[in-house]
């Protein structure tokens, strides 16, 4: 097997409105590891989902955030770790291991105001260990999204995709919005680490589980496979380990990551500015 250097540049995320679940094991050693691929185990299933529930309060609604996963039989380590941003904003994160089990379930509530978008991705992981044989593993991505239209004007309303005319008017409104906020810090961040991105395909981390029968730009079918898993190993020990520092006494404002992926296809990269205002780049060579 192909002999692959990682170099990932990190540094602290501070995050006041955290959800995690987080024990000894975490702070030890990252779950998230990459083996290659059994081909002959995977999953009968799994999801992200959001969906709305309303609440007495006119003002107020709840999003129920909810990660779940099954594979083909118990194995010796299985985990589901999700991203919630609202407006493009990270909100928090969940992350649940078992051990010799094979399904994974969590459930969140999250407390919601005004018109919002809500934007989940997961990754899916199961770890299996066989006697002597090489460790090997699975893995899959899933995502979600919901806008909530919480206007003075009438009833609190949620969709995932327009149903008519009024909500197609509001989908296109915050995601103008979002997309202007978001990739202005995209473009900063660019010209920072002095990037030129005609070099690269743009994709954010919350478009991460379209990747399911295309590969991603620049791989191929064999490779793509580890490339991922190794993606989502370093994403998880630099950027989701990175944000569990509680000492900030204000709630987490950074914006989607933005992964560029090299049209030669040699490496990605994955760059975001954490609430404090500093800049990270972190990068993959295949």
């Amino acid at each position: 097997m192909k002999k692959v250097w990682l170099f990932w540049v990190l540094g602290p995320l501070a995050l006041a409105i955290i959800i995690a679940l987080y024990t000894q094991y975490f702070q030890e050693e990252s779950v998230v590891k990459y083996f290659p691929l059994d081909e002959e185990r995977g999953f009968s299933k799994f999801a992200t989902t959001l969906n709305f529930s309303a609440q007495e309060d006119a003002d107020e609604y709840e999003v129920l955030w909810d990660v779940s996963s099954e594979s083909d039989g118990p194995m010796y380590l299985r985990q589901d770790v999700s991203l919630l941003y609202v407006n493009g904003r990270l909100k928090g994160v969940v992350s649940k291991w078992e051990e010799n089990v094979s399904e994974i379930k969590k459930e969140t509530s999250i407390h919601g105001e005004d018109s919002q978008k809500y934007q989940a991705i997961s990754f899916h992981h199961g770890e299996i260990h066989e006697g002597d044989d090489p460790i090997k593993s699975i893995q899959a991505t899933s995502k979600d999204e919901l806008y909530v239209i919480d206007s003075p004007h009438s009833s609190t309303t949620a969709f995932k995709k327009p149903s008519d005319p009024e909500e197609e008017e509001w989908k296109e409104r915050l995601d103008h919005t979002i997309t202007q906020q978001i990739e202005a810090q995209w473009e900063e961040l660019l010209r920072h680490y002095q990037i030129q991105k005609d070099n690269y395909t743009l994709v954010p981390l919350t478009e991460l589980a379209d990747f399911k029968e295309k590969t991603f730009p620049g791989t191929t079918e064999e490779n793509f496979a580890r490339i991922k898993g190794q993606l989502w190993e370093g994403l998880y020990k630099n950027y989701i380990l990175g944000i569990s520092d509680t000492k900030s006494s204000h709630p987490i404002q950074s914006y989607i990551p933005l992964i560029l992926f090299d049209k030669n296809g040699k490496h990605l990269m994955v760059l975001y500015e954490d609430d404090t205002g500093k800049k990270h780049q972190l990068l993959q060579y295949y």
